[in-house]
């Protein structure tokens, strides 16, 4: 599976998520006079929890790679800078 395709099906799941609980707790509060059931808080709590631990999860471990890889690459181009500056005072 790739990349981009996992990335939307995880962002797509976490937006059903939400839209679900929220939905949910809406429907339990029209249908019962304005009291909403123990229940229903407890699954829109786990819905903010899922989609919470998607969003959160996904930034930062895409913050971490790019930060990774700044510094892996930043490093190599000043490797190439030195070796070419070597060069240059041998010839």
């Amino acid at each position: 599976m790739k990349t981009k395709t996992k990335e939307l099906i995880q962002y797509l799941s976490a937006i059903g998520m939400l839209l679900l609980g929220s939905s949910l707790t809406i429907a339990g509060f029209i249908k019962s006079d304005g009291q909403i059931h123990d229940s229903v808080l407890w699954l829109f709590a786990q819905c903010l929890l899922y989609a919470g631990s998607i969003f959160g999860v996904a930034l930062y471990v895409t913050d971490r790679f790019k930060r990774l890889e700044l510094e892996l690459f930043r490093g190599k181009k000043e490797d190439k800078t030195e070796e070419e500056e070597k060069e240059k005072e041998n010839d």
